[in-house]
């Protein structure tokens, strides 16, 4: 079992910046991908960013430039850079640990989800 807990959330500006951050339990973080996603009221969840075990990393394209997906290996920790955050932006955000090495922009392609962090951007 995989327990995933996130911080980092809360209430910015437009144009502000957030930093999340995911860290997780268990022996195999370092192999593991690892995902971000968010959900908005009344929307599916979707895809944010993903990175390998080998850092290689995946963006969805509205959060291209301005988010940024990093690992700590040693800490077992993910991160989300968001920088020049917009209201379209706001969200619960996830992290999520992947079924293999690999990341993908498929929810049913993770495992284990963390339980959520707010992120309001105010305009």
């Amino acid at each position: 079992q995989v327990q995933l807990v996130e911080s980092g959330g809360g209430l910015v500006q437009a144009g502000g910046s957030l930093r999340l951050s995911c860290v997780g339990s268990g022996r195999t973080f370092s192999t593991t991908a690892m995902g971000w996603f968010r959900q908005a009221p009344e929307k599916e969840r979707e895809f944010v960013a993903a990175i390998n075990w080998n850092s290689i990393t995946y963006y969805t394209d509205s959060v291209k430039g301005r988010f940024t997906i990093s690992r700590d290996d040693a800490k077992n920790t993910v991160y989300l850079q968001m920088n020049s955050l917009k209201p379209e932006d706001t969200a619960v955000y996830y992290c999520a640990a992947a079924r293999s090495s690999y990341g993908s922009t498929t929810p049913g392609e993770y495992r284990y989800w963390g339980q959520g962090t707010q992120v309001t951007v105010s305009s």
